[in-house]
């Protein structure tokens, strides 16, 4: 029957990427039998509770084949019609181009990105461990489930999966299983162009077991590799599976025509004569392959209601243990939360690194699923929770992660973690490394996962490490991610502030600015809490205003500075403090011509980096301080001196123009 399902999805990707005039058939027609195994036999879901905590992970790294996944979650009668197989690709449809989480029912992970599925899968599997460690009893083993990740030689081909899965070798992840589309063949063509390392001596050296050359078109061979996973529980298994791309289309098999682009009518009509499907008959189903769906909906559905009454009996055996669950899926927060921030003693004149890692200690002792850890940058970020342990290979009560440099993993992988729920993951590294990582970045914003990053070393004053550690441009280009909020504090009392925001903001990613070097405590004539606008006054002119600066970081106590210096002039100047720039342009006019004042006086716009993003927040009358091009290696004061970032000399500059 498994064959006869899979043949049955053939049809229906081939007829949906033809409808569509658009789409990707070869690895849907390729790995019909490993979606089969896994749907019709494997894997424990509920299609009528897709979030099901203890289900199973299917993560389709390889998203362009996408037609595969949504052709099995018809099948097994998740919420997705007949008629969204027909609108695949359409405007609107739950059969998007690519897999996208929330917007199709029994969809784990937004995918397309190559290799990005694959590290959410690794987090996933992490998370897994994880949990169950915290909250299974010797009664009760409430979490114990699979991460299945599906990937092709393009995943094979990126660094990010390179990354994650020498990290999932370290950590033992014994319940993650990947599945390997060996079909040697990828847009430009064969394999043979480009890729010709040995895959499975590749994954050995990673820490993996590997199961090596199975026939990816074999229901019992595939079956019986999945078996053979699930008994090594000390590592992750790769399964490498020899499949055809395109497999039963006569002209197009095994060629790169199969990749990308429909079939066309003559060819997928022949294909179905081959594989005894109704040649005239468009997304054709079998009353068989619907009745075996039906059974195992009520094998699956039994299954769950056991877990459900395992989980009931837990809960009223371990009340404490149900409170923290509770909290830890919901995200809940303690009420008194703000008050235990915002009361924190903290250095007046310390880096905002370091006053994100005071708060962030103490966040740790009351957020008991607050977990995270750093590119091999602990102690210069300040991220290492040091009243708890480290994650490692048999040890997953910690909630400290060792990273290691793997900047685009640790993106991926905390996406991974906040995808699977019941944790909520911070990573940390230098502002300038985002480079590395913003791929993971973006998608965690596309898929508004709650993940926190905390950037530190943020500008120019970082100093001898020189240009190519002193971010210029970084903070511009993670403001320009949509739903990425960025926070960049100017002092101490600002960082409690940016990470209650942080903590408190549930539908996106919070990116944390933070400074290397010592900062003051700046005094202030309006509440911080005004930091939820994005933008507040700090000090305001007594009668004309001539000068209104923006700034934020540590930019703010320079504008201060030179506040002071115009005020002894007689100037009346106002500084005001830009933390979150865009949560302060999408206040509205009225708010921001509060804030900034006086229209008709000179703005001034003050940044250690690229200043293209404040002419939106610039008059008429405006002078920006800005750095476009990259720094100089020195001390970080020196830098500052080099660039143009001394009270005196903007004071002088402005003046002229008063």
């Amino acid at each position: 029957m498994l064959k006869d399902i899979a043949n049955i999805v053939r049809g229906l990707s081939a007829d949906a990427v033809e409808e569509a005039k658009s789409g990707h058939p070869g690895l849907p027609l390729g790995c019909a039998e490993i979606g089969a195994v896994l749907y019709g036999d494997v894997m424990k879901y509920n299609p009528e509770d897709p979030h099901w905590i203890n289900r199973d992970r299917f993560v389709l790294s390889a998203g362009h084949g996408s037609m595969l996944l949504y052709s099995y979650l018809h099948l097994a009668s998740y919420d997705l019609s007949m008629e969204e197989l027909k609108n695949f690709r359409q405007l609107n449809a739950k059969t998007p181009g690519h897999p996208e989480y929330e917007e199709t029912a029994g969809i784990d992970a937004t995918t397309g990105p190559l290799g990005q599925g694959f590290s959410n899968a690794v987090g996933m599997a992490l998370a897994e461990r994880m949990l169950a460690e915290k909250y299974n009893t010797t009664e009760s083993e409430v979490i114990h489930h699979y991460t299945y990740t599906l990937l092709g030689d393009g995943c094979m081909m990126e660094g990010i999966t390179s990354e994650a899965a020498s990290l999932a070798g370290h950590l033992g992840l014994g319940k993650l299983i990947a599945i390997y589309d060996d079909n040697k063949i990828s847009i430009e063509g064969s394999t043979e162009l480009a890729f010709t390392e040995s895959v499975g001596d590749r994954f050995k050296a990673y820490g993996w077991h590997v199961i090596d050359s199975i026939d990816g078109h074999s229901v019992d061979e595939i079956r019986e590799a999945i078996k053979e996973a699930q008994q090594e529980e000390d590592l992750p298994t790769l399964i490498i599976a020899k499949t055809h791309i395109g497999y039963g289309a006569p002209n197009k098999q095994d060629t790169n025509a199969a990749h990308g682009a429909p079939l066309g009518e003559e060819e997928i009509e022949e294909m179905k004569k081959g594989l005894g499907l109704p040649v005239h008959e468009k997304f054709y189903v079998s009353e068989d392959v619907k009745d075996f769906f039906a059974k195992r909906r009520k094998v699956l559905i039994a299954e769950y209601e056991a877990w459900q009454k395992e989980f009931k009996g837990w809960s009223e055996a371990h009340p404490e243990l149900k409170e923290a669950w509770d909290a830890a899926f919901g995200l809940e927060l303690p009420k008194d939360l703000r008050e235990k921030i915002t009361g924190l003693e903290i250095s007046t004149k310390a880096a905002t690194r370091k006053s994100s890692g005071e708060v962030l200690a103490t966040l740790a002792d009351h957020v008991h699923y607050l977990v995270g850890g750093s590119a091999d940058l602990a102690p210069s970020t300040n991220t290492y929770l040091e009243k708890y342990g480290e994650i490692g290979k048999h040890k997953y009560d910690g909630r400290n992660f060792r990273f290691g440099v793997r900047e685009h993993a640790m993106g991926a992988i905390a996406n991974g973690i906040s995808l699977h729920k019941g944790l909520r993951p911070f990573c940390a590294t230098f502002l300038v490394f985002t480079d590395y990582m913003r791929a993971s970045i973006r998608m965690a914003a596309l898929m508004k996962q709650p993940v926190i990053y905390v950037f530190t070393h943020d500008s120019i004053y970082v100093g001898e490490d020189g240009p190519t550690h002193q971010p210029v441009e970084h903070i511009e280009a993670l403001r320009l991610i949509p739903n990425l909020k960025v926070i960049r504090p100017a002092d101490d009392e600002e960082t409690k502030e940016a990470w209650l925001q942080a903590m408190e903001n549930t539908s996106g990613p919070t990116a944390l600015i933070l400074t290397r070097q010592g900062l003051p405590h700046i005094k202030k004539e309006t509440s911080v809490t005004h930091m939820n606008k994005g933008a507040y006054i700090v000090s305001k002119e007594n009668d004309k205003l001539d000068v209104t600066f923006m700034a934020s970081g540590s930019e703010v106590s320079l504008a201060v500075e030179v506040a002071e210096l115009l005020r002894d002039k007689g100037k009346g100047v106002r500084v005001v403090s830009v933390p979150d720039k865009d949560k302060f342009l999408e206040q509205g006019k009225e708010y921001i011509d509060e804030v900034l004042g006086d229209g008709d006086a000179l703005r001034v716009a003050v940044e250690a980096g690229v200043g293209r993003g404040w002419y939106q927040l610039l008059g008429n009358k405006s002078h920006l301080v800005s750095i476009e091009t990259f720094g100089a290696s020195g001390p970080g004061e020196k830098v500052a001196e080099k660039f143009g970032f001394v009270a005196k000399e903007i004071e002088e500059k402005l003046l002229k123009q008063l």
